[in-house]
């Protein structure tokens, strides 16, 4: 791997900075696998050989591993249940930030910036309250649908998926709790994991980069809360995308924002910076020193100012009140009946409303009506709650979202079926059930939803999304 020399120049006084350490293990050809683990789908995969086998705890995370080598994801049918996230290990140190700077045990209202593919935005799931609200958003519009696909599989109800310009978030003015921002970058940082990306990588690149990205803090920070946290996070080396940056931030007087120290632990080889000016703290991964990729990440805080808190409070009422007269004509409502139809497959379903939309029923959070509202006045929103289905003659025809979900109820009709029925079923091709009864079914492997099929008089319906199935045999 031919590193540039350009890259490496620019890295000499960077501190933690170790040139021969950093080319060999550039040059060593080692590719590390991690996975995290569903935290509300995991207790049903004890019996999974990744997740119980020979594993190692990453550090920084309590739930995720270093797995020994890396399996086909593709043809485990507990990757396409949700039941864990592959995701790179350094990025997990997010986990970190959120847990030292935030109180997640409260209801909280989080964005995900720049989400896609969504690896951030379901470990951020997996540890905020479930009262809380995830804003889950991605500016490129083709990124958008893998995101939601993902947020699908993890089964959350209290994520809405966006699709907007961090600009576009300035009409919710001083609204969110927490940002996260993992800001595009020029991705020297994963270079084992992408040696192509070397040939994209340029001096030029790192500047456009740098002013890609405080013109992205720039338009987000007004919807921060008085307060609130701010996580900014890049999968590159270079100091003009991450301690200049922060620096950047902290100078200026409009974003009015104090950088967090966050602790790291004396052996967990994560190198601790701070830029010239402004001592604004920032963490550095080098994969010679952890096991995980280039990653550098910092928390912010913004500081409180009366005047701004009136006018954004005041400019966020306004939305809201906007929106109110709108409601009713952007959604269509359930008859009583309709309702009562819903009702057996969910859980807690007094702790849902419903929207009949496009003919599909939604299931959203009662907590989140407000919200909902809210962002529906000001955002494009891809996804929101649950997908229920569609009711058609008094029957509910099941959606693929409900069987991944959370919220589903426990007692419906389930069969556990063997690796080799799963990938059929995964693959939608035919497959042969011995039920005893016909009607809807969940199918199961290893405990774990993968999806619906109807059981009928002489063959069984395979309902697996046919744009989600495998093509890999």
């Amino acid at each position: 791997m031919n590193l540039p020399s350009s890259l490496i120049r620019s890295l000499q006084d960077v501190k933690g900075f170790d040139e021969k350490a950093f080319v060999a293990v550039h040059e060593s050809g080692e590719q590390i696998t991690s996975i995290r683990l569903n935290p509300r789908k995991q207790l049903a995969i004890g019996n999974w050989q990744p997740a119980t086998g020979n594993r190692q705890l990453i550090p920084w995370s309590s739930n995720a591993y270093y797995l020994p080598t890396r399996p086909s994801f593709t043809l485990d049918p507990l990757f396409h249940a949700g039941a864990y996230y592959v995701q790179e290990a350094s990025s997990m140190f997010l986990e970190q930030a959120l847990k030292q700077t935030v109180d997640l045990s409260q209801p909280l209202k989080i964005l995900d910036l720049c989400a896609a593919p969504g690896g951030k935005s379901t470990l951020i799931q997996s540890l905020m309250s479930d009262e809380s609200l995830l804003v889950s958003n991605e500016v490129i519009k083709a990124r958008v649908n893998i995101l939601e696909e993902n947020i699908v599989k993890w089964g959350a109800d209290n994520v809405i998926v966006t699709n907007n310009d961090p600009k576009d978030f300035q009409r919710l003015g001083n609204y969110f709790d927490a940002i996260v921002i993992d800001a595009p970058c020029s991705g020297s940082g994963l270079f084992r994991k992408d040696p192509t990306a070397i040939e994209e990588w340029s001096e030029n690149n790192v500047q456009l980069c740098s002013q890609r990205q405080q013109r992205i803090l720039a338009d987000v920070l007004p919807a921060l809360k008085d307060g609130g946290v701010l996580i900014y996070s890049t999968c590159s080396y270079s100091e003009k995308e991450d301690e200049e940056v922060c620096e950047w931030l902290v100078d200026n007087a409009e974003f009015s924002v104090a950088s967090l120290q966050l602790a790291v632990g004396e052996d967990s080889g994560i190198v601790e910076t701070q830029d010239e000016k402004n001592k604004a703290w920032g963490y550095r991964f080098f994969p010679d020193k952890v096991r995980g990729e280039g990653f550098f990440i910092a928390a912010f805080r913004k500081q409180v100012t009366v005047d701004h808190f009136d006018s954004a409070q005041d400019g966020q009422w306004a939305i809201r009140s906007k929106r109110e007269g709108k409601s009713k004509t952007r959604s269509q409502g359930l008859t009583a009946s309709e309702v009562e139809i819903l009702k057996p497959y969910l859980k807690d379903p007094q702790n849902f409303f419903f929207i009949n939309q496009k003919e599909e029923v939604l299931a959203i959070p009662l907590h989140l009506n407000e919200d909902l509202t809210l962002i529906q006045s000001s955002l494009y929103i891809k996804k929101a709650g649950v997908k229920m289905g569609k009711i058609i003659r008094g029957e509910l025809i099941p959606d693929h979202e409900l069987a991944l979900s959370t919220i589903i109820s426990p007692s419906l009709k389930k069969i556990d079926i063997d690796l080799d029925t799963a990938l059929q079923y995964l693959r939608r091709e035919d497959i042969k059930i011995e039920s005893g009864t016909t009607g809807w079914f969940i199918l199961t492997y290893l405990k774990m939803p993968l999806g619906w099929i109807k059981v009928l008089p002489n063959r069984v319906n395979n309902y697996y999304p046919k744009e989600w199935r495998i093509l890999k045999k």
